[in-house]
């Protein structure tokens, strides 16, 4: 039984790694339609975690497109980055995918900001006349949903419109958000530190193989 569990959650950890990357589904919806279409029951499913999924991501993405993802990841991280700098007074962090290093073209962007008044983010986009869908999203922490800010944006890099998710969080939230996550890694990143993560892909892809 217990070999068979395993099988099974492996089985939908790949299977959902495949929606992750091919169509931009975030890891929960990604198992639970991996679960369906293995014809298997919710209430009996053994569910893979989050990790496991990542890592077949990872995989996933190392078997079938290595040679795109990296650029791919490279212009969705600029293009986070340059709305960073925009809206630098609220401390903003990137988070998810892009800045984990698992985004394709499919993946949206999550950034995180953390205000001493919520509301004003949202002025913010209103004074500099950027159009935005109020709603909520759920938070990579516990998953609570949290206010969210989305905006269409075009990443001409990729030759599409790309979305850009803005959870607007208290301030006294971020200490707490720079703890290492279960993996023992940052689980986001400010400007500075993206600059360094775009500064270190640039280097590899011009070192000699």
């Amino acid at each position: 039984m217990d070999s068979f569990r395993t099988d099974t959650s492996a089985e939908i950890a790949s299977v959902a790694a495949r929606l992750v990357v091919d169509e931009g589904l975030e890891y929960a919806a990604a198992k639970r339609r991996a679960a369906r279409q293995l014809g298997l029951p919710p209430s009996r499913t053994p569910w893979p975690d989050n990790q496991a999924v990542e890592e077949a991501v990872r995989e996933h993405i190392a078997i079938f497109c290595s040679d795109t993802q990296p650029v791919e990841l490279r212009a969705l991280r600029e293009l986070a980055l340059a709305w960073m700098e925009r809206l630098a007074a609220f401390r903003p962090h990137l988070c998810g995918a892009v800045w984990h290093g698992t985004a394709t073209r499919h993946s949206d962007i999550y950034v995180q900001l953390y205000c001493d008044d919520q509301k004003s983010a949202e002025w913010a986009l209103l004074d500099q006349r950027v159009e935005y869908h109020p709603g909520t999203a759920a938070s990579d922490a516990q998953g609570d949903p949290v206010e969210a800010l989305t905006l269409r944006l075009r990443c001409e890099a990729l030759g599409q419109w790309v979305l850009l998710h803005l959870l607007v969080l208290d301030h006294d939230a971020l200490r707490g958000a720079l703890r290492p996550d279960a993996q023992g890694r940052r689980p986001r990143g400010d400007a500075q530190e993206v600059r360094a993560l775009l500064a270190a892909d640039a280097g590899s892809q011009r070192a000699p193989a």
